[in-house]
């Protein structure tokens, strides 16, 4: 009888132990409940604008998702798309706003999960479209007229500032690599816009949202930089987490941002006239994988996103 007690009150010690361990790692991964909690949310931008302006624009949403997750966080804009992924994968950002090309190579090489992507206000649809882009004194009027000319793509794995415009150029008998005099990245979308306009370039690409944005608060005349051509719409943008953080973390950062108010959204002018989140699968991007395997383009590292 003493021996069976002996036994009980061992088992009874052992499963005490282990809900005390369950309940003290709440926010950590369900792999190894002896991680670290996550006691701050830290979010990574890729640098689509301004670095100041955006952290800016984004102060609404880190104060927002803060109240709602009742742990701060903490915002921060990476110097291109490749150091966003790096950071993911080093575990040193845990959601970030990927474009979707980047974040097909992000799922691939640092276990990126979409979440979310936005509704546009002006057309209800939670795609975008890549635009070429032409400076009105370039004597550019087709497509076929970009050869010989001066070209400036936004960054290596930018989906509406060089996949799709790459896929265009090539459906219309264009060499990227070899017919325009000169080409180079950029890094922004709003750095292409300003080497249009100040004739630096003849054309580049960019996404419609910063075009819109951009005209509308007069930092571009649309007079001066001019629609060429446009792609079929792209999905959207989507704000990804750490495929291993918590899943109750995951869902609750989901829940949140679907359920973000109309007020808080207004503010943020960086996410392009969203009228509200909804819930996205890594199946979503599909099309851009696709896309990338069609112009042979490698999306299984890091380092793809800087050729």
């Amino acid at each position: 009888m003493k021996r069976l007690n002996i036994w009980k009150i061992g088992f009874l010690l052992l499963l005490a132990f282990i809900l005390v361990n369950f309940g003290l790692n709440k926010f950590t991964s369900g792999t190894d409940v002896n991680e670290e909690e996550i006691t701050v949310l830290r979010m990574g931008l890729i640098p689509a604008d301004d670095a100041d302006e955006m952290l800016r624009n984004y102060e609404p949403v880190k104060e927002y998702l803060s109240e709602k997750l009742g742990i701060p966080v903490e915002i921060q804009v990476t110097s291109d798309y490749t150091a966003a992924i790096e950071a993911m994968r080093a575990k040193h950002i845990d959601m970030a706003w990927f474009g979707p090309f980047s974040y097909v190579i992000a799922a691939n090489v640092a276990n990126a999960e979409a979440i979310v992507n936005g509704v546009k206000e002006s057309t209800g649809s939670a795609t975008y479209k890549s635009l070429i882009i032409v400076n009105a004194d370039s004597g550019i009027e087709t497509l076929e007229d970009l050869k010989g000319k001066t070209f400036a793509f936004v960054d290596p794995a930018s989906t509406s500032g060089n996949l799709i415009p790459r896929k265009m150029l090539l459906e219309n008998e264009i060499d990227p690599d070899n017919d325009f005099s000169t080409s180079y990245y950029a890094g922004t979308h709003n750095a292409v816009q300003y080497a249009i306009a100040n004739g630096k370039v003849d054309a580049g690409a960019s996404g419609d949202n910063v075009y819109a944005r951009m005209i509308k608060e007069g930092e571009i005349d649309p007079e001066v930089n001019i629609i060429l051509h446009e792609s079929e719409p792209i999905p959207g943008s989507p704000i990804v987490v750490r495929g291993d953080l918590p899943a109750e973390l995951k869902q609750k950062i989901q829940t949140i941002l679907v359920e973000m108010d109309q007020q808080t959204i207004h503010k943020v002018d960086g996410w392009g006239g969203i009228s509200n989140y909804q819930k996205v699968s890594d199946s979503d991007y599909d099309v851009i994988r696709e896309t990338a395997k069609i112009l042979g383009m490698d999306v299984t590292s890091a380092e793809a996103a800087n050729k």
